[in-house]
């Protein structure tokens, strides 16, 4: 889900695409057990409920953060990332369940970006709450590449950061590309130590949506259900091992509304 953005902006979902050969047929997935981390260890988050979201869901056009046309890090997200993460139908884009059989991948689409993608309460670029305070509650802020950059709004600390996730025994991973669900500023929970529950309410008091790969990756009972809880963490690129969720790994940064 994404946050508030300029009320100019608004896209229309049309057919975007055809149908197209998976990326893989014969890849096969393993649940991976992770060694002792090599970067920064950070906390655990518990049994958060996790709902679902993909590339060019659109739930409610009225409102700034009813749809998956756009990400709040990118007005053109549904166009960078190859159109309808799923397949369209009577020109609604809908998803799919995703298996093993080709890494998680989209059965009727070529994705131009990482199809492992997830969104959490903290839009740190066009919430100004958010953007306030990512200098001092981001762990990385003071990281190469973000030192010095908390005032830049042409750069999100949050963008293409990997996060561990877990679920009766399966641990997959993702890049963060949106923000949400619901709450957009959500510090407490996002990076506090002492597993603090969401501020979110809706959809079951929800912490993050996962896209379809996830859901599949780690065997959600329901495609769009709101019944499914994970465990989470934040990792380093360099913790991160090698999955289906390292074939196409997106670099795009920040695209300016």
């Amino acid at each position: 889900m994404t946050s508030a953005r300029p009320v100019w902006r608004r896209l229309l979902l049309g057919a975007v695409l055809g149908t197209m050969a998976p990326l893989c047929t014969l890849c096969t997935f393993r649940h991976f057990a992770i060694a002792d981390l090599s970067g920064r260890n950070y906390p655990w988050h518990h049994n958060i409920v996790a709902t679902t979201f993909w590339v060019g869901e659109v739930v409610d056009p009225a409102k700034s953060d009813g749809s998956q046309v756009f990400s709040t890090y990118d007005p053109d997200w549904l166009a960078n990332y190859g159109g309808c993460d799923g397949f369209v139908e009577r020109g609604v884009c809908r998803s799919e369940r995703r298996d093993a059989s080709n890494g998680f991948f989209p059965k009727t689409m070529t994705p131009r970006q990482n199809p492992f993608y997830l969104d959490l309460p903290f839009d740190d670029v066009n919430n100004a709450a958010a953007f306030s305070m990512r200098a001092t509650v981001v762990p990385w802020a003071n990281d190469p590449g973000y030192a010095g950059r908390s005032a830049d709004r042409s750069i999100s600390f949050m963008k293409n950061r990997w996060v561990e996730l877990r679920k009766d025994g399966a641990a997959c991973f993702g890049q963060i590309q949106d923000a949400g669900p619901a709450i957009y500023d959500d510090a407490a929970y996002v990076f506090g130590g002492d597993d603090r529950r969401p501020r979110n309410i809706r959809f079951n008091g929800a912490g993050l949506d996962v896209s379809p790969a996830l859901n599949g990756c780690l065997a959600f009972a329901r495609l769009d259900g709101a019944e499914d809880y994970v465990d989470w963490r934040f990792v380093e690129d360099v913790d991160v091992p090698d999955g289906p969720w390292k074939r196409l790994v997106t670099t795009q940064p920040l695209v300016p509304w």
